[in-house]
């Protein structure tokens, strides 16, 4: 049989390409903590018991999954022959894939799972390859009677396996049915068999599938590193789902030990190298797919389509003309002269105490400094706010501050409101940033927002300065807020990268301030693909503190630094050395870049602002 053409086939393929999805996580480790016992067979349960796999889909639908799989893993001859149900075969796919698509109430996409047949393939086996091919149509066909979406061929050790799959698969529904092939792999990155990478990747990438990756297998940090050296071979959709780590037996159970919090760390750096569906297999929970969900939407969280741009051609008509970016700020009027900038960074105090702060600004203005830069919650920290302390800085230092404005924790009816308010007090330096997850902070169990993320964010200023509110409307008057956006130079993909900074200068960004840069081949790289979007760009510049303070910036945030810095910093054998050596480096970074870009954001690692003004003397006359 041939599957109908289905119009959330398209809408699963349009949604693939344009952004991130959240599958769900695991099923047969979920029954089982609910007292199934091992010996069931766990998909017949969509007949027999179909409450607590509706249930589970449930779970996991409003945990934010936006791919539920269907209990079927096993649901082909071979194994449901094993528990004496292989005449059930039909019966139990396609009541597996009405649980599934009762619970998404046609929300979440409905993927049909399909396992290995749990047999030997000759030459070890009896099984031929054609007979396997024919034992997954028959699964795979029943599933498309039941209505899924998509299939996701899963934890498959065997590429030849896969491959009668994948072609099992084409043969019962035609180019239409978009199809998932995942296998799993060992400590090392390679197949149970051991395959390695780079085979099997090439492999999958000559297959008719949409997508390819990895679930099940060790855990996230091995299933990370894989996928990212399968991104050399392939240019196709990566998927992971890990395991919650490898199962600890504690009192006869099999308990899986990773945290929610861990695995969403993961699925963030998952996502930062390209991934674009992540989810979760054995010993994953609702609870580990909440975190996952809410660490995507911090990334990409345009998903509401929330409409922040105007439309209607009346309205278009009462827009008022925006003022010269030179006539917004004094930052602007440098800007728009093509001046060098510098600014220096301070936090916001924890208190209402903003005394050091303030007299931090003041020493910055002493030594030329052009603007303070202030951070909008870093970390997901609860400190006083950055408009609050912007409006100190300027008032009682004489300097511009620069206020960062984060998506996290306001709608977009908050954001307006702010955006107004800090045009009306005069801070008129804008950073639009999506904002660092509360899972980062101290508080994860706050709630995040999300309206929109900083693309959105630059929409509803840019509006503002059209004197038009986030509907549209009138306002009847205008703000003149300078629109300065985030990059990141380094960024695991880059192409992503660039798609969103373009989309930023689309959207009505006027400067843009990178992540801090060691390696000055990527800031190239970087500012050569953007070039045409012909926006002034700030090169950011964090004195090291240490060796330590190193490895954070590599392996936390992500953030590359060449091994001839590593090794320096290494090399220093005391506290102030290595802060001496890590203002040399910035010194020398600022010194390479001082041609590149348009000014450097100085960071003041833990509040040592003279680190900062150290490196400031690199620039040199301006």
């Amino acid at each position: 049989m041939t599957a109908a053409p289905s119009t959330r086939f398209s809408e699963f393929r349009e949604r693939l390409a344009s952004r991130a999805l959240v599958a769900d996580g695991a099923m047969g480790t979920m029954l089982y903590s609910r007292g199934v016992f091992i010996n069931r067979c766990f998909d017949e349960l969509s007949l027999s018991s179909p409450d607590p796999v509706r249930q589970i889909h449930q779970e996991y639908a409003k945990a934010g999954a936006e791919i539920l799989e269907t209990n079927t893993f096993g649901a082909t001859r071979p194994r449901l022959a094993s528990f004496g149900f292989a005449e059930k075969l039909r019966d139990i796919n396609r009541a597996a894939v009405r649980l599934a698509r009762e619970a998404s109430g046609g929300g979440p996409f409905v993927a049909g799972a399909v396992g290995p047949l749990g047999v030997h393939l000759a030459p070890l086996g009896r099984m031929s390859l054609a007979e396997a091919r024919a034992a997954f149509r028959e699964q795979i066909e029943a599933l498309i009677e039941g209505g899924v979406d998509l299939l996701i061929l899963e934890t498959f050790g065997n590429l030849d396996e896969l491959r009668e799959a994948v072609f099992a698969a084409r043969d019962a529904a035609g180019g239409d049915l978009p199809v998932i092939a995942q296998v799993t792999i060992d400590d090392f990155g390679n197949l149970p068999g051991g395959v390695d990478t780079e085979t099997f990747t090439r492999a999958m990438d000559s297959w008719p599938v949409d997508a390819i990756g990895i679930n099940c297998s060790v855990g996230p940090k091995v299933t990370l590193e894989t996928v990212e050296r399968m991104m050399a071979f392939s240019s196709k959709p990566m998927s992971a789902m890990p395991n919650a780590g490898l199962p600890q037996r504690v009192e006869n159970r099999n308990i899986y030990l990773c945290s929610p919090e861990y695995m969403a760390q993961y699925a963030r750096r998952l996502l930062w190298a390209g991934v674009k569906i992540v989810g979760g297999c054995c010993g994953t929970t609702p609870e580990h797919i909440k975190l996952i969900r809410s660490e995507t939407r911090s990334l990409q969280p345009v998903q509401k389509k929330l409409k922040v741009t105007v439309e209607e051609p009346e309205a278009r008509a009462q827009a008022l003309p925006p003022l010269p970016m030179a006539e917004k700020s004094q930052l602007g009027a440098k800007l728009a002269a093509g001046k060098f900038v510098a600014f220096v960074e301070i936090l916001p105090p924890r208190g209402v105490e903003a005394s050091r702060e303030i007299a931090g600004a003041r020493l910055c203005a002493s030594r030329g400094i052009d603007c303070i830069n202030v951070p909008d919650g870093p970390r997901a920290s609860a400190r006083m706010s950055a408009q609050a302390a912007c409006q100190l800085i300027q008032r009682e230092a004489g300097i511009e501050a620069i206020n960062h404005f984060c998506c996290r924790d306001r709608n977009i009816l908050g954001i307006q409101s702010e955006l107004l308010g800090a045009h009306a007090v005069g801070v008129r330096n804008l950073l639009c940033i999506t904002g660092d997850p509360p899972r980062m902070g101290s508080y994860p169990d706050a709630t995040a927002v999300f309206d929109v993320d900083a693309i959105g964010l630059v929409n509803i200023v840019h509006n503002l300065n059209h004197g038009l509110d986030i509907g549209g409307a009138p306002m009847g008057s205008r703000a003149a807020l300078l629109i300065g956006v985030g990059a990141n130079p380094g960024a695991l993909n880059l192409d992503e990268e660039v798609r969103r900074f373009e989309s930023k200068a689309e959207a009505g960004a006027e400067y843009a301030i990178t992540q801090p840069v060691f390696d000055l081949k990527l800031l190239e790289a970087f500012l050569k693909r953007v070039e045409r979007a012909g926006i002034p760009v700030i090169c950011g510049i964090w004195p090291l503190t240490s060796f330590r303070n190193a490895e954070f910036m590599v392996n936390e945030l992500r953030v590359p630094v060449p091994e001839e810095y590593m090794a320096r910093m290494r090399r220093a054998d005391n506290a102030e050395k290595a802060r001496e050596e890590g203002v040399a480096i910035a010194r020398e970074m600022t010194a390479r870049v001082r041609n590149m870009v348009q000014g450097v954001q100085l960071s003041a690692p833990f509040g040592r602002y003279q680190m900062a003004l150290d490196v400031a003397e690199a620039i040199g006359p301006r």
